[in-house]
């Protein structure tokens, strides 16, 4: 299968957490900074992340309202050529449709302008569809009702030529590439902090909609102490 090179890339507290209170720890602003260095080292050309993730740092909350169609439009891949060209992609999970958007481009503070790239299933409705067609946001289909990911690899590859990924999170997006071993790289920037959190998901999460699997064994490479007693 012709599919980019798949790196996880995440920051973690001590205890596992991807999310909490240690975020705001003055002793995990140097794992920040390594996290942030690292992603520039990978050099991926586009970066995925989960609904959950999308909601709490990218998108501009849910849709609400859309227009009824006349009728119903394809089920059928879009890509925004003028998108394309820019060459650094945001890829969103979405599998139902809702996710709201002001442009078709994201910035981030320190990270170059990224085209956005809606992932669906064909719960998608139509005027969704006609909703990212009108903002020029790509969109690909990738599954029925449940994300396809070796479906959605292939595709990135062959419809925007992405070569490297980068998954980031959440737990339930990371497990979802990870049970259908698509992961070839896991790289993990461990904060000096313990969070102890409760709620906070880990850096894998197996969800109660996805077929369930065993546990995944992985091959130690290299590990490096950095600045700050991060790992």
């Amino acid at each position: 299968m012709e599919r980019p090179f798949v790196v996880c890339h995440m920051l973690t507290s001590l205890d596992g957490k991807i999310d909490g209170a240690f975020f705001g720890a003055p002793e995990a602003t140097p794992a920040l900074k390594a996290y942030g260095e690292l992603r520039k080292f990978y050099g991926c050309q586009a970066t995925l992340y989960g609904t959950t993730t999308m909601l709490g740092d990218y998108a501009k909350g849910r849709v609400l309202h859309l227009p009824p169609l006349p009728q119903n439009l394809p089920q059928e891949d879009c890509i925004n050529p003028n998108g394309k060209a820019v060459g650094n992609f945001i890829v969103s999970i979405d599998p139902k449709g809702e996710l709201a958007f002001s442009s078709h481009s994201l910035e981030k503070k320190g990270r170059p302008a990224a085209h956005v790239i809606e992932v669906l299933t064909q719960q998608a409705s139509s005027e969704y569809l006609a909703y990212l067609q009108e903002l020029g946001i790509s969109y690909i289909f990738a599954g029925t009702t449940r994300l396809d990911c070796a479906l959605l690899l292939q595709k990135l590859h062959r419809l925007l030529g992405i070569e490297k990924l980068m998954v980031a999170g959440g737990g339930v997006v990371n497990w979802s590439f990870l049970a259908q071993q698509l992961i070839d790289e896991l790289s993990l920037v461990i904060a000096p902090v313990a969070d102890g959190g409760t709620t906070a998901v880990s850096i894998f999460e197996q969800s109660e909609f996805l077929p369930r699997s065993g546990p995944t064994v992985f091959r130690f490479q290299e590990a490096k102490p950095l600045d700050g007693d991060v790992l």
